[in-house]
């Protein structure tokens, strides 16, 4: 698999063009949003850039890098002759398995589909297909090129031959993939999500403050980033949709979103993508406070 391509040119999709480019895989990048593959252009450029202050790359590798990454705005022209495409679009699962019946059609018949889902269903996904054997969720953490796991998850017809390939790609990416089952939220969201849902019910029930939770499950649980900064990293309407997803999935009250979690993405408070969550982010000096709906 050298030839890859990558639907959707958003914060996961950009991360997945650059791991895949800097390993040396040439990259088509897809987005209907030629704004977008600019912006994305931009950020991998900017991301090279602090790979090369490091030392861990030098300016030739970064130029070869983006040497890798061709930008296109049609799906139908950018999988016909890619081994592999990796969805990489909104988690809105009406949408994913549009995109997926586009790539069936005009992908090659051998070429491997995967989707970077967070939660939705690779067997429902897959459905959308005529090749469910290869279709497979392939689970990238943000920040991609930071990040070690990917996820690998295997829907109902997914092959065990697409399965080991899919596992052998992610450790020539340096990365350290991790096979699962298919079921709403897989491993990861599974557990993180109810855990960051019950840190805003906290919240909701006023048992302690924005930093005051962050700050117990910092100093108390060892984590690099309390559950609502988390939660604003990823985005709000991110969180919303997977739990809905899980809460949909299994039937179970446990999964059901707090309210203050639906009321914060009804007002378009995201987190860091729109400047305010639980706190609010300072574009230029990327400092953050506790949102003003938030303080005492």
């Amino acid at each position: 698999m050298n030839h890859i391509a990558v639907i959707g040119a958003g914060t996961m999709g950009n991360g997945i063009a650059h791991v895949f480019a800097m390993n040396g895989y040439a990259v088509n990048l897809i987005d209907v949003s030629s704004d977008a593959l600019t912006k994305a252009l931009a950020t991998i450029d900017r991301n090279l850039d602090r790979m090369v202050a490091k030392g861990v790359i030098n300016e030739q590798e970064k130029g070869e890098t983006l040497g890798r990454i061709n930008t296109m705005t049609a799906i139908a022209d950018g999988v016909r002759d890619r081994d592999l495409i990796v969805e990489a679009a909104t988690e809105n699962p009406e949408l994913k398995r549009k995109i997926f019946t586009e790539m069936d059609t005009h992908a090659p018949d051998q070429a491997i589909l995967a989707t970077n889902t967070s939660s939705i269903s690779i067997t429902w996904i897959a459905s959308a297909t005529k090749r469910p054997d290869q279709v497979i969720g392939m689970h990238f953490m943000n920040p991609v090129p930071v990040m070690k796991l990917v996820e690998v998850i295997r829907g109902y017809a997914t092959s065990s031959s697409v399965c080991d390939r899919i596992m052998d790609l992610s450790k020539r990416l340096g990365k350290i993939p991790v096979e699962v089952n298919d079921y709403p939220g897989f491993v990861s969201n599974r557990i993180l999500m109810p855990m960051i849902n019950e840190a805003i019910e906290t919240l909701f029930e006023g048992v302690g403050g924005v930093e005051e939770i962050d700050q117990v499950m910092k100093l108390g649980m060892a984590h690099p980033m309390g559950p609502l900064q988390l939660a604003d990293f990823i985005g709000l309407d991110v969180c919303l949709s997977i739990l809905r997803v899980m809460h949909d999935g299994f039937g179970r009250p446990k999964y059901a979103p707090c309210p203050l979690l639906v009321n914060m993405v009804a007002a378009g408070k995201l987190g860091v993508k729109t400047g305010e969550g639980f706190y609010r982010y300072d574009r230029e000096t990327k400092e953050k406070e506790v949102a003003p709906f938030f303080r005492k």
